[in-house]
């Protein structure tokens, strides 16, 4: 089977070679929008205009599945593009209600883009599985520019992280695949607090697509 791998840029490759590690049989095939990176500041109609077309071609050229490597137009525009193709789509999402399971301080941080922070699906996670979680959500607006760029500020992602762990957050949700390229370094300076954990999607898309690749 052919699967697609969308994100807006680098941050999905990492989802896409998790997908080739687990599933071997399987051909991926990762496509990005670099023309047009970062997603997190662009509206909800904007990502329509500028995703559709991408992953219509995607299914044109033989995918039986796509992931949207991407937690900004999984939380805005998924539903719409659902209603445009004719794939199964699986979405990538803030792992809050994973967060909230774990968390021992009943302090969460969730690191995402403006969008997704913005958009009505992160709230309904939030309403849903935090109700009695205390969120945080650290400015993270020109993360994904500057991963894109290699050009990274490490003072300001130390400071934005050792705030949220200062403030007691003792899960640190990566909610954007582009940061999944800097878990290290955000880990590190996590460790210098007690039992902060830091989380990604990966395995849980992975587990999610087999599942859907089995329903096919």
């Amino acid at each position: 089977m052919k699967i697609g791998v969308f994100d807006s840029g680098l941050g999905g490759k990492s989802v896409a070679a998790a997908i080739t590690e687990a599933l071997p049989d399987h051909v991926v095939q990762y496509v990005h929008d670099s023309e047009n990176v970062p997603y997190g500041s662009k509206t909800p109609a904007k990502l329509l205009e500028l995703v559709t077309p991408i992953l219509r071609a995607m299914q044109a050229d033989g995918c039986e599945i796509i992931v949207l490597a991407c937690n900004t137009v999984s939380t805005t525009i998924i539903e719409d593009l659902r209603l445009a193709l004719d794939v199964p789509l699986i979405e990538v999402e803030p792992m809050v209600q994973e967060a909230t399971q774990i968390t021992e301080s009943g302090v969460i941080a969730v690191c995402a883009t403006p969008t997704t922070l913005m958009s009505k699906r992160y709230a309904e996670l939030k309403n849903q599985f935090a109700a009695h979680t205390q969120v945080l959500e650290p400015d993270c607006s020109d993360w994904s520019a500057m991963i894109e760029s290699s050009h990274l500020d490490h003072n300001q992602i130390e400071n934005r992280i050792s705030d949220v762990c200062d403030e007691g957050a003792d899960v640190i949700v990566l909610g954007c695949t582009h940061y999944h390229w800097i878990q290290a370094e955000i880990e590190e300076i996590a460790s210098k607090y007690a039992n902060v954990t830091v989380i990604q999607p990966e395995q849980l898309v992975i587990g999610r697509l087999k599942q859907a690749i089995a329903r096919l």
